[in-house]
């Protein structure tokens, strides 16, 4: 017979359950004591693990802060399976968007640490293209990374306001646009698409 699972330990049943409900409620929206009674505890047992509510919101941030896997894929693939990866989450009908984006939403730009926290996971996602971009010898890695990041920005709001994962599709083919006009070749859906030197 099988043993039963592990319980969670409390500090992460806190951080998961105020995940959650920041998530799909709001930060601002929740209290502690909203988290505290979802999970069956008392406010001081919440603060033992977590000694505020700005410390929770740090530590549920940083939890959202997930760098994409290291893969053997070529460069262009994994530039484009980002925009198939939002297309499966805005299919999701939990989904509300860029966590990072609602925290500076909600608590404000003078939230000097969750903006600080929201650049640099912004900031990571955009090095994370210039760093593959960079692999395909492209002249301004640093410009068209930009671009991209801007893209799935961009397609996050159209989902957003639209409700429709589609968005994801049509940033998935302007980047494609990017990509052939930095000279890249672009397989798959449309064929090859590089640039031709001008004879």
């Amino acid at each position: 017979m099988a043993s039963p699972p592990a319980k969670q330990p409390m500090k992460e049943r806190i951080l998961a359950t105020a995940d959650r409900l920041f998530y799909l409620q709001g930060i601002r929206a929740v209290g502690v004591d909203t988290i505290a009674a979802e999970i069956g505890i008392s406010k001081r047992t919440l603060y033992n693990h977590f000694p505020s509510k700005d410390a929770l919101i740090a530590a549920y941030l940083a939890r959202r802060f997930v760098q994409p896997p290291p893969s053997d894929k070529p460069p262009v693939e994994q530039i484009l399976a980002t925009f198939d990866s939002l297309e499966r989450r805005f299919a999701s009908r939990d989904f509300r968007g860029c966590p990072f984006v609602n925290a500076v939403a909600e608590l404000g730009a003078e939230d000097k640490s969750v903006k600080k926290t929201a650049v640099a996971f912004k900031e990571s996602r955009r090095l994370w293209f210039r760093d593959l971009l960079s692999q395909l010898d492209v002249g301004d890695a640093e410009g068209l990374a930009t671009q991209l990041t801007l893209l799935v920005d961009g397609s996050i709001a159209q989902d957003l306001v639209r409700d429709d994962p589609a968005m994801a599709r049509a940033a998935k083919q302007a980047a494609r646009v990017l990509l052939a006009n930095a000279g890249i070749e672009v397989g798959g859906e449309g064929g090859a698409k590089k640039r031709a030197a001008a004879k």
